[in-house]
């Protein structure tokens, strides 16, 4: 596809510039971009009213409309989380290690960055600020491939960024928007090795799988979140009816909101009713097995389907388990590698948990909702990393880095 080579030709020759801009350079344009955002509320929300009322006409609605909506609340928040990138230190540059060889050779390890990014997402406005900052703090370029339910909105956005880039003098082609917003482009960006580094999707299940199987790019695996909480047997009541409510309903439409229950048999008649009580009040619907329907009003009986499926809605799967270890091995059976949560007053028990759950984020007593880049303290993120090479978790600005060895001899050879 031409406009795709076209934007990786100008992404390479971009990078040499952003790739040894310094850190006062670079934080000089994050600054700008946050003010320009903050004094652009009214542009800003009309390009996504645009985009919602275009929502409206292709059907979309629920979480997609959630994560596309643009409020000055949302757009403050973004702001700040610029601001946040700004403050934290930046690791192009750092020195990891330097040692002296027999042979007097000195070898160390510098990061640097990944070179030019490239990043296939739905629905989320924010994720086009939050990658832009993320890569220019540490000197990669971005290729952003949004969705076309957002196209108006993530241009308005990318258009500040331009501004903001040439006001700096620099090479405003280190943030780009595809736009094509066909499902050709995305399949075209997808082969664009010649020019991409590293691909990261952002969205749905069928869209992270479509990249991870068809790219011929590396590619960074990146949040469904079917993520659980365990109330223990030793749980405090009060403790656990929050955290299931939060990690629930604060946000359902979003990748780190819980999607399944799981409570010990020797509290379910205590806990059950309770809890259910209160998420059934937050217009949640719940289904479970034989003992949890027993024991709720109102719960309807789940499938074998729902053990393994992220709602990203107001629905959550509920079942009774007989130990921690079986709610262990019923989370890595159905979980998928993202945030899970145990609620507990016994060490032990959270221990065990924190050591055989295999996911990328493990909690005791806290909400899956803090599984994010802004709460971890990175400002903003660019993913959630489910798999295990290079990045899990919240990727944060060392997670858009690599090393190159550094040798430094005095006419040493071999």
């Amino acid at each position: 596809m031409k406009e795709l080579d076209e934007i990786g030709l100008k992404a390479k020759q971009a990078s040499m510039q952003l790739a040894h801009l310094n850190t006062d350079q670079k934080n000089k344009v994050l600054l700008m971009v946050a003010d320009l955002l903050e004094s652009s509320v009214t542009p800003l929300l009309e390009a996504n009213a645009d985009d919602l009322k275009e929502a409206k006409t292709m059907g979309l609605k629920g979480a997609i409309v959630e994560r596309l909506t643009l409020t000055i609340e949302k757009i403050l928040g973004i702001a700040e989380g610029l601001r946040q990138i700004v403050q934290l230190e930046d690791p192009i540059g750092e020195i990891e290690e330097m040692k002296r060889r027999p042979n007097g050779l000195l070898i160390g390890k510098k990061r640097v960055p990944l070179g030019v990014v490239g990043v296939i997402y739905e629905s989320r406005p924010n994720v086009t600020a939050d990658v832009a900052g993320l890569c220019i703090k540490t000197g990669n370029v971005c290729v952003l491939r949004g969705g076309k339910e957002a196209f108006r909105s993530n241009n308005a956005i990318v258009k500040i960024f331009h501004q903001a880039i040439q006001q700096c003098g620099l090479d405003p082609q280190m943030v780009q928007l595809v736009q094509d917003t066909s499902r050709e482009s995305a399949v075209a960006m997808m082969k664009l090795n010649k020019y991409l580094d590293i691909l990261i999707p952002r969205g749905g299940a069928g869209l992270i799988q479509a990249v991870v199987q068809n790219s011929t790019v590396p590619v960074i695996e990146t949040g469904v979140g079917n993520c659980h909480i365990y109330v223990d047997e030793e749980a405090d009541l009060e403790k656990a009816v929050e955290i299931v409510y939060n990690a629930k309903t604060q946000r359902p439409g979003v990748c780190n909101a819980a999607e399944s229950l799981l409570v010990h048999q020797k509290v379910a008649s205590e806990m059950l009713p309770i809890i259910g009580a209160r998420l059934t009040e937050g217009g949640v619907e719940i289904r479970g097995d034989k003992r949890t329907c027993s024991l709720i009003p109102g719960a309807i009986p789940a499938t074998q389907e729902d053990w393994s499926t992220e709602y990203l809605d107001l629905v959550i799967s509920s079942k009774v388990v007989g130990s921690v270890e079986e709610a262990v091995e019923h989370i890595n059976t159905y979980g998928s590698m993202h945030s899970e949560s145990i609620v507990t007053e016994n060490y032990s028990h959270a221990q065990y948990f924190l050591d055989r759950v295999d996911a990328a984020a493990v909690y005791v007593n806290a909400s899956t909702r803090f599984t994010d880049g802004f709460e971890f303290g990175y400002g903003a993120e660019i993913g959630i990393s489910t798999q295990k090479l290079h990045a899990r978790g919240p990727m944060g600005l060392r997670e858009l880095t690599t090393s190159k060895y550094i040798i430094y001899g005095s006419g040493q050879i071999r």
